[in-house]
Order: structure tokens, then sequence, then C-alpha cells
């Protein structure tokens, strides 16, 4: 069974995430904030973590940078689910190691699916290739504006 940890701030938005990826036979851990997700990670071991950017006390890019520095929890693949929509925040996310940057609002239906493509994208080898097309989806974002 896929883990997923959800690490964000608002209830409603976690409850959203376990609503839809417990539809689809997905077990879903919860953080409130940057600290108790870290935690939760290193002790959970999950498959995919989303993760919120604005957050109090630890913000999602320290919770990011943290996670891939550390041996244990450096391999989970990042997929940040945040409001911050500018360009920049986007590439930030993604330049730190995040395999995916998804905006907010979102549909909460895409989740499992991206969850899934996430997953077997990363078992294949594709991590970097991942990251790679998103950043280049970016620059083709940027360009039309």
């Amino acid at each position: 069974m896929t883990k997923v940890l959800v690490i964000d701030d608002e209830a409603p938005i976690r409850l959203l995430c376990r609503v839809n990826l417990e539809a689809e036979g997905m077990d879903v851990l919860e953080a409130a904030d940057g600290p108790s997700g870290l935690d939760q990670a290193r002790t959970e071991g999950p498959d995919v973590i989303l993760l919120d950017v604005m957050m109090p006390r630890l913000d999602g890019w320290r919770v990011a940078e943290e996670l891939l520095l550390d041996r244990a929890t450096s391999r989970i693949p990042i997929v940040f689910l945040t409001a911050r929509a500018e360009f920049r925040d986007r590439a930030r996310g993604l330049d730190i190691g995040g395999v995916d940057y998804v905006t907010k609002p979102f549909n909460p239906l895409e989740l499992a699916p991206l969850v899934e493509d996430v997953l077997a994208r990363v078992e294949r080898g594709e991590r970097e290739e991942l990251r790679h097309e998103k950043l280049a989806e970016l620059r083709a974002l940027m360009e039309e504006d």
C-alpha cells in the first residue's frame, strides 16, 4: 500500500488529500507543521510527501532541504502542494529537489494519479528526468508570458 505524508498547516487541505487518496487505496499520514512533518518522514518512511510551502515555525522550503540532506529521507519524492504560484517559487521548489509542484486550488481527483505517476517514474529511475521535464514546462510557460 502506498504511504503518503501530507505536510500542511491547513486542516481542510489535509482532509481533502486524505479523503481522495484513501479512496484510491493509499495510506495517508498527516502533519500540521514542518517539525512534525520531519519527524513523521523519519519515523514512518512514506513513499511520497505532499508538502505545503507557507507554514509557521518551519516553512516547506526548509523542510524539503532538511529531508533531502538526511540519508534516511533523501530518496522520498517531494511534491510541493502550495498556493505559491509565481514562477520563481515553482522554480525554487524544483531546484531544491522537488519532483513536482502543484498550486492551490487544485483538483483533488488528480492527486492519486499524480502520486502514482511520480512513484512509477521514480521506481524506473526517472526522478531527475521528471524534475527536468517540470523545469522545461516552467521555462516554456515563462516564455509565453
